[in-house]
């Protein structure tokens, strides 16, 4: 679809990574589609920001293969690749595996009623079939044990690959395997409340191992790799 002309805008005085989130968000639920042509002063004008901090944002999505960029030409937005979400698959999971192994004998009852909130609103949100929400609430519990591990090349590599992810995991949101993320989830919180560092470290890797659209009986994710046909974008139902 086209630029949208109205919408919120990015206070100037924030970040570079406003502006990307706001981009990346853009292409995983669908507002700008596969094979969609970006143009800067069209985003900048959308987002309330000037040329730089789009062009700096356009860079750091065709890194993590979200975009297509031609320098002098045009900036697309990639199909979903199929092997390059199995690649990042897997070293996403080794890094929630090692990131949930170091974490896990340093979490306070704190952090875990973090982790059971955050699980609550991504009930709720399933429930709901707000996407976004999921989406968001999803990141959020996987965040704490990143954050309280405290590996910086964890976090680095994190979010180099988890981008390129955030299509495909929509699309679980979307389909019947939501349900079996949410169990996922209490197994993680319980291991993690347990002590349990093997059991909680396993969970992580396959929770993100596990993360293969494409593979038959996966929804929409043919459709999704063309841009059309796949779910509804933002709140659904």
């Amino acid at each position: 679809m086209p630029v949208p002309t109205d919408g919120p805008t990015v206070d100037r005085t924030l970040l570079r990574d406003d502006v990307y989130e706001r981009l990346c968000d853009a292409i995983v639920d669908g507002t700008f589609a596969p094979g969609e042509q970006l143009r800067d002063a069209e985003l900048a004008a959308w987002l309330g920001v000037s040329r730089t901090p789009v062009r700096e944002a356009v860079l750091r999505l065709a890194q993590a293969g979200l975009v297509v960029a031609q320098p002098g030409r045009s900036t697309s937005v990639s199909a979903l690749d199929l092997q390059a979400v199995r690649d990042a698959a897997a070293v996403v999971a080794a890094m929630h595996q090692l990131a949930v192994r170091d974490a896990v004998p340093a979490l306070t009852e704190a952090h875990l009623r973090e982790m059971r909130e955050a699980n609550d609103r991504f009930a709720a949100a399933i429930e709901a079939r707000d996407l976004r929400a999921a989406l968001r609430a999803d990141a959020e519990l996987h965040r704490i044990p990143v954050v309280v591990a405290g590996n910086r090349a964890v976090v680095t590599v994190l979010d180099q690959f988890t981008p390129v992810l955030r299509r495909a995991v929509r699309l679980r949101f979307a389909s019947p395997e939501a349900q079996e993320s949410l169990r996922r989830h209490d197994e993680l919180i319980r291991r993690c409340a347990g002590g349990d560092v093997d059991g909680a470290a396993a969970i992580a890797l396959h929770t993100w191992h596990s993360l293969t659209p494409g593979e038959p009986g996966h929804p929409d994710a043919a459709d999704q790799a063309r841009g059309g046909g796949g779910a509804p974008t933002g709140q659904v139902g």
